[in-house]
């Protein structure tokens, strides 16, 4: 029995050996492939920080050498010319950014100088005395008391003899050579012959002695705290690759590929750490697929036959849930069918009922205008009536023509009376007609026909200039559109009850879509955001005026036609705008 369990069980255990004995092979061969890629990207970073530090620098190199021989440095003998050479000195450091520039005798002294950060002699200096050999010297160092760190190119100034009779010296910002690329690439640094960090893109690695971290020291003697300052806590190789083990530093990365190219030019070595994570992971992930496409096929095996019996199972279990889902949507179906019944009853049921609201809101504005309308048929009925008396006694004397011009008149006044009853009965009909082509001027004349007894008896002057028929036409409904303006202009009216002077401008403005303003000089809207709201009204309670529904039926129907209408303040009063698309011939084929 135990051996029969102890077969049983080796066979998994060999296999998963077998398989993490392979994830391991990949995950060398992967990491090393990932390194190869990352030295070689890597490595461009790396020549392209080196490029631009030594172009950068070349520059102050070329000034120095461009400098050395100009006319106002060949005579400094005298305090004018050395006066001279000093303003010239502090011009060229200024258009190009130096530290200083100066120029020095033979024996070193500073005869001129734009700063004068290096003192009165640089004697001493490495750079100087290689100038004085009659070759291009160049150094490095930190100026005090300031701490910047500067690149010296000191180049020779030769003499009518051909000796060496001093030196032009540029005095360069490494920190301003620095921000052009600070931050934009891995930790990039540049050490000198000591091992001292000079120039970096990381602030944490200035002054750092990297020969001193990598024998286990913290940092080197120069500037900065020393617990700022990254260990290289091991070193070794993979390949031809150089690994570091870093700590001390939240900046670096704990593990990085360091690289390295000499940079004769400026006497520095150019490095870079690029941290190796990425290559860890794309190594890890190659071998943890590898490793999972086993392990998923030897389970695919183990469990093939539970696999069976389990899907038959569901099988069972998905045919029951089928069969409920079926008839539970059934119901839902059978529900949906009927919602959408009771919806389209009440859409009816809605558009009989706004059908009902506009007929009804033109009924109450012809009950505003009864009185006016009235007088309006009593005037000519009068007025037909002593016609006809005066037209009876020019014919009991014999005179035909003033009987024919009595006559004519009673004509003219029946013509008046059946415009307006015209006018009325197309107003108050139940347009049901649908949206077609409507001229905006003839709706225009309808709807100040209509208010212009309410307009004379509340003494309102209507200043607007009659449109031309047949040239603007518009998408709406006749009676609908000119139930709109009636609306508007009596709002108008109303607005104007309380003041003297009453006047309303209506306008039409054509453009890339047609607009009329109705505008009047009352006291304003309170709430522009709310007159076209249902019931809101700003008349008193109970007012028989009106129930605030004139606007919000206006604006159902502009809506309806395809246009917008808007309430706004002007500088005096309140401006409703419509505005309307105009008509195309294409909508009626």
């Amino acid at each position: 029995m135990k051996a029969q369990t102890l077969i049983r069980w080796s066979l998994p255990v060999g296999f998963l050996l077998a398989v993490a004995a392979l994830a391991l092979a990949v995950w060398s061969y992967g990491y090393r492939q990932a390194l190869d890629s990352l030295a070689e990207r890597s490595a461009a970073d790396l020549a392209l920080a080196s490029d631009r530090v030594s172009t950068q620098l070349e520059v102050y190199q070329e000034l120095a050498v461009l400098t050395a021989e100009h006319p106002v440095l060949r005579d400094l003998s005298e305090p004018v010319a050395r006066a001279a050479a000093a303003d010239l000195l502090r011009s060229i450091a200024d258009k190009t950014a130096a530290l200083d520039v100066f120029f020095t005798d033979s024996s070193g002294r500073v005869l001129a100088a734009a700063e004068g950060v290096v003192g009165s002699s640089v004697a001493d200096q490495a750079y100087f005395r290689r100038a004085q050999q009659g070759a291009l010297g160049t150094g490095h160092g930190v100026l005090r008391p300031d701490d910047q760190r500067a690149y010296f190119y000191a180049a020779p100034a030769f003499g009518s003899d051909g000796r060496v009779r001093g030196a032009l010296v540029v005095v360069a910002d490494i920190e301003d050579v620095e921000q052009t690329w600070r931050g934009s690439l891995p930790a990039v640094f540049f050490t000198v012959a000591s091992g001292e960090v000079f120039i970096a893109n990381r602030s944490e690695l200035l002054f750092w002695n990297r020969k001193a971290a990598v024998a286990g020291g913290a940092a080197g003697p120069g500037l900065g705290a020393a617990a700022s300052r990254p260990r290289v806590l091991a070193q070794w190789h993979i390949g031809p690759h150089e690994i570091w083990r870093l700590a001390g530093s939240p900046y670096l990365p704990a593990r990085a590929l360091h690289l390295s190219v000499a940079l004769p030019v400026i006497g520095m070595t150019g490095e870079i750490l690029v941290d190796v994570a990425p290559a860890r992971r794309i190594a890890a992930l190659q071998a943890a697929a590898l490793a999972a496409v086993c392990l998923a096929f030897g389970a695919m095996l183990f469990f093939v036959m539970e696999r069976r019996r389990t899907l038959a199972e569901a099988n069972a279990v998905l045919e029951s849930r089928v069969a409920q889902r079926t008839e539970a949507l059934s119901a839902a179906n059978v529900q949906l069918r009927r919602e959408v019944r009771e919806r389209e009853e009440a859409e009816a049921a809605l558009k009989r009922a706004q059908q009902d609201l506009v007929q009804a809101g033109k009924l109450s504005a012809l009950g505003q205008m009864s009185a006016g309308i009235s007088h309006e048929l009593n005037q000519p009925l009068m007025a037909i009536q002593q016609y006809a008396e005066n037209g009876a006694a020019f014919l009991a004397r014999g005179k035909a023509e003033r009987t024919g011009e009595n006559l004519a008149r009673i004509s003219d006044m029946a013509a008046r009376m059946a415009r307006i009853i015209k006018n009325l009965r197309a107003f108050a009909r139940n347009e049901s007609e649908p949206v077609g082509k409507v001229d905006l001027a003839k709706v225009l004349e309808d709807a100040v026909e209509l208010t212009q007894t309410r307009l004379r008896e509340c003494s309102v002057r209507l200043d607007w200039a009659p449109q031309p028929r047949g040239e603007i036409f518009v998408r709406g409904g006749e009676v609908r559109l000119t139930q709109v303006f009636v609306n508007l202009i009596n709002n108008a009216v109303d607005a104007m009850l309380d003041q003297e002077d009453r006047v309303i401008r209506l306008q039409v403005h054509r453009g890339a879509r047609l607009s009329v303003t109705v505008q009047d000089i009352g006291p304003g809207l309170k709430e522009p955001e709310k007159v076209f709201d249902p019931f809101y009204s700003t008349k008193a309670v109970g007012s028989s005026e009106g129930m605030g529904l004139g606007l919000s039926i206006s604006y159902g129907l502009v809506q309806s036609f395809g246009g917008n209408i808007r309430g706004s303040n002007a500088e005096r009063g309140a401006v409703f705008t419509v505005e309307l698309e105009y008509w195309k011939e294409e909508e009626a084929a």
